[in-house]
Parts: C-alpha cells; sequence; structure tokens
C-alpha cells in the first residue's frame, strides 16, 4: 500500500492535524531553534553577569585592603622618621586626615617588637615578618577581620580591617552578592551571607585579593532562564501545536462527529420498517443541519417512489396472474369439450384421437395453474405438486382398458422455470399414454432426484419401454416426440430396456 492510498484512507481529522504539522513545522522547528539560542545566550549573559558582580565584589574588598595598606605605610613611614617616641600619636593624625582609614593599628620593630599601637589589636606575634616596602595580609588570628602588615624603614606596621568593612566594601560593588568568605592558608571568615541557602542558587567564584595572600570565595545569585520564561521565548511554537490541537478538535467535534451521527443514522435506516430518524442536534454547523434535511427530502421522495413502483408491480402481478388464470380455464375448458367430442364420437380411432389430445391440453392446464402458484412464492414452479397432480389426471383421464393403471411415484422437492415445466408435463404424458395403450396392466414408475445443486434426473420405468425394439409405426412417431421433448430440456434422453430417463435444469436449494 502506497503512502497516498494509507493516507486517503485516514479520518479527516488526522488528515487536517498532518496538513496542519506538515505546513507549520518547519516554522515551529526554526522558531524553536532560535528560542534556544537565545535561552542559551541569554543563560550565557546572565553567567556573565554573576562573574562580573563577584569580580566587582572582590575588586571592593581588594580596594579597601589596598587603600589602607598605602594609608598605613605612608603614616607609618612618617612616624618612625621623627623617632619611636610618640610614633604612634604621628601616624594617628596622618591616618586621621586618610578617608576610611583603619583606625586601629600597632607599629613595630624590624624584629616584631611592638614599639606602640592605637585601639584593640590581636596577637600579631603569629604574623610573619616583612622587609621594607613589602606587604602582608593574612586573616587576623582571633578576630572576624584581616590583618594587614607592611614594612616602612626602620620597623613594620600593622593594622586590622574589621569584617564589617570588608562586607560594606562588598555590598559597595553593584550586583547581587549573597556570600562571601576569606580564607587563606590556615583561616577563614565569612564576611557576608550564611550557609548556603538552598532557595536561592549561588553561582560561586573564587578571586585572589591581597597581592594573592588571600582568596574571596564570593557568592552571586545564579540567575537561570526559568520555565516561565522558556515558555514565554517558545510562545510561537506553543502557538502553533495549540492551534493544531484546537483546529484538530474543532473539526472533530464539529464536523467529524455529527457527520459520523448522520452516517449512523442512515445506516441503520431499513426501508419499510419505519421512518427516518435522523438526529435533531448536530452541533452549530449550518451545512450538517442542511444536509441531515436533504437526507431527509431525499429518503422521502425514495419512499414515496418506492410506494408508487410497489403499487405498479402489485397491479402488474395482479393482472399476470389474471393472465396466467384465464389461460388455465382456457385450457380446462379445451379439455373438457374435447373430452365430450370424444364420448360422442362413434369410431374408436377418433375416440382415442380425442382423450390423448385432451390429455396434453390437461397437461399444459396443469402447468400454467403450477406456474400461477410460482407467482405467489417467487422460487420457480415446483415439479413435485406438478408431478403428482399430473399422474392423477393422467390416470382418472386412462382408458377403460387401463382404468387399474398404477403409477409409482418418487419425487425430491425440485424447483425449475415454466419452460422446463412444461416439456417435464409433454415428456410424463407421451410416456404415460404410450404405456398405458401398449401395457395396460403394467405399473409405471416415476422418479425424480437431484443429482447436483443445479440439474435433476427424471426417470420413467414401464415393460413396454424398449429402446431396440424395431420402430414401426406407433413406435416411431412416439421415438420421435420424446426425443424432441428431450432437447427442449438441453439433454439426450436416455433409453434402457424398460427405463427411459432425461436430465434437467433445478434451480439450487434452498
Amino acid at each position: 500500500m502506497t503512502a497516498a492510498e494509507r493516507f486517503a484512507r485516514l479520518p479527516t481529522a488526522a488528515k487536517l492535524l498532518l496538513i496542519l504539522t506538515a505546513v507549520l513545522l518547519p516554522i515551529g522547528v526554526a522558531l524553536t531553534a532560535l528560542g534556544e539560542t537565545g535561552i542559551r545566550k541569554a543563560n550565557d549573559a546572565l553567567r556573565g553577569r554573576a562573574q562580573d558582580q563577584s569580580r566587582a565584589a572582590a575588586e571592593g574588598m581588594e580596594s579597601l585592603i589596598a587603600r589602607d595598606a598605602l594609608a598605613l605605610r605612608v603614616a607609618a613611614n612618617g612616624a618612625l622618621a621623627s623617632g619611636p617616641a610618640s610614633a604612634c600619636d604621628r601616624a594617628a593624625r596622618s591616618l586621621t586626615i586618610a578617608p576610611g582609614a583603619a583606625q586601629s593599628f600597632e607599629i613595630d620593630t624590624v624584629d616584631g617588637n611592638p614599639i606602640c599601637s592605637v585601639g584593640t589589636l590581636p596577637d600579631t606575634g603569629s604574623l610573619p615578618l616583612v622587609a621594607a616596602g613589602d606587604i602582608r595580609v593574612r586573616i587576623a588570628p582571633g578576630l572576624d577581620a584581616v590583618a594587614i602588615r607592611v614594612g616602612v624603614v626602620d620597623g613594620m606596621a600593622t593594622e586590622i580591617v574589621p569584617v564589617e568593612e570588608l562586607r560594606d566594601a562588598a555590598l559597595a560593588a553593584p550586583g547581587d552578592v549573597q556570600s562571601v568568605v576569606l580564607h587563606d592558608d590556615t583561616r577563614e571568615i565569612r564576611v557576608l551571607g550564611q550557609a548556603t541557602d538552598p532557595d536561592t542558587p549561588l553561582r560561586m567564584s573564587e578571586w585572589h585579593i591581597g597581592n594573592g595572600a588571600l582568596f574571596a570565595r564570593i557568592g552571586a545569585v545564579d540567575q537561570r532562564i526559568t520555565t516561565t520564561d522558556r515558555l514565554v521565548l517558545l510562545l510561537p511554537v506553543l502557538m502553533w501545536i495549540a492551534a493544531a490541537l484546537l483546529t484538530w478538535l474543532l473539526v472533530s467535534r464539529l464536523l467529524i462527529r455529527p457527520l459520523r451521527r448522520l452516517e449512523r443514522a442512515v445506516i441503520d435506516y431499513q426501508p419499510g420498517a419505519g421512518s427516518l430518524d435522523l438526529p435533531r442536534k448536530l452541533g452549530p454547523a449550518k451545512e450538517i443541519q442542511e444536509l441531515r434535511d436533504s437526507f431527509a427530502r431525499a429518503v422521502t421522495r425514495v419512499e414515496q417512489s418506492e410506494a408508487e413502483m410497489t403499487g405498479a408491480l402489485e397491479g402488474q402481478r395482479r393482472l399476470v396472474r389474471e393472465v396466467h388464470h384465464r389461460v388455465k380455464n382456457n385450457l380446462q375448458v379445451i379439455a373438457s369439450l374435447l373430452n365430450i367430442h370424444g364420448r360422442s364420437a362413434t369410431a374408436e380411432g377418433a375416440r382415442s384421437a380425442y382423450a390423448g389430445i385432451s390429455r396434453r391440453v390437461g397437461a399444459l392446464s396443469i402447468v400454467h395453474r403450477n406456474h400461477f402458484a410460482e407467482m405467489e412464492e417467487n422460487r420457480g414452479i415446483s415439479l413435485r405438486p406438478l408431478i403428482t397432480e399430473l399422474a392423477a389426471e393422467l390416470r382418472a383421464g386412462a382408458p377403460d382398458s387401463a382404468r387399474g393403471l398404477v403409477i409409482d411415484l418418487e419425487l425430491d422437492t425440485i424447483y425449475t422455470t415454466q419452460d422446463v415445466a412444461v416439456a417435464v408435463a409433454f415428456l410424463i404424458t407421451e410416456i404415460v399414454e404410450f404405456a398405458m395403450l401398449n401395457a395396460p396392466q403394467e405399473p409405471i414408475e416415476l422418479s425424480l432426484r437431484r443429482t447436483s445443486e443445479l440439474t435433476a434426473r427424471l426417470t420413467l420405468g414401464s415393460p413396454v419401454l424398449v429402446p431396440d425394439e424395431a420402430e414401426v409405426g406407433e413406435k416411431v412417431q412416439f421415438e420421435r416426440i420424446v426425443g424432441g421433448l428431450a432437447k427442449q430440456l438441453r439433454s439426450t434422453l436416455d433409453r434402457k430396456l424398460g427405463r427411459y430417463s432425461v436430465d434437467l435444469p433445478a434451480f439450487p436449494p434452498i
């Protein structure tokens, strides 16, 4: 089966859905590809934005540490240049004018011995020694702060940057940073945020600050294209799907279903079993309602025409029945007249001739009467009652010498046409008459048996039937007549000693 044949066998709704899919699917695929590309680019942009926010927060803390380290180095250099005495006071005055500089610091000797301090500082003994011009940044031991140690001429300076200032520096950067953790090789402090919130997905990144001495692990809000955003971006594709399904649904419910209901009502309609009952509610389609009304009008006209044809056919049947009835009556009248004239004839030959003609006219009358009955049943002429009645008529019309004639019948129920019935009736009449005139005391056996679905075999048996007997006079005429009647049956008369048989056409058994 080809693809065109398979497509032709599909329901209309399925065909429409396939056509819409074939037309709109390339557009839908292109829109889907464009939508996916746009979503991928948008996600890349959002990832880049989160990365930029983390970088900005790291740079803010880096700037804070660098600014404080620079201010501390400048102030400590100036303070130690005038000697260790009152060095912290001079450095504090210098840091006072520096915007945002830390106000808690300590000045040490080159060996790490404290010279003086301002504010509260933790134990800085664990911090490494630094040379002049060098800077070291570590997590302050015991505090949530960052310790900055700078090397100056003839000493070192150490300050503490509290976590609050680091948090402000991170939040001052644009963006939505949710988590900041600073750590070095041994310690870490949380600058911003708590443990990871499962409801707030974060994109984590790590940055070096403080000349690489610290690591800032920063988490920015991981913004992605959500399902709702995808639906908005893929709205043309969803519109295509919705349009195809809606079209299929509308066609199926508003057109196909009403048409199927109308089809079932028309299929269930049986002429003569009642009026055509069509559904009243067939949806809003006006065309289907008009189609229903057209069906009703067409069926009404067909029923009217059928009623007229039935009436005409019944009239014709009655006319034909009357014709056959009259023919049968006329033949019976002729047979009666022949009998009357035969009885009034004085010569024996004349009476025999009248009787023979009367028997043949009677046989034809019986055929017409049975044909009249056949018209009532429309199955053909039944040979069984025809032969039974014909045998009774032949016995009743036998001459005085054959009043005791016996005809044994063995008959199957066989139906055939009128032409075959006429030939069978005449053949039986000829053979029975020949037997009753030549051997009136001998019984006659008559059988009718079905031999196949379309044939039957008629057999008549009598001792008078001798095929090899010299054919002279009456015997010659008899053989010619029965042979001609067999030919009318489109068969050959099978002549055997004491038995003549012939095949005849028959209707199939019911």
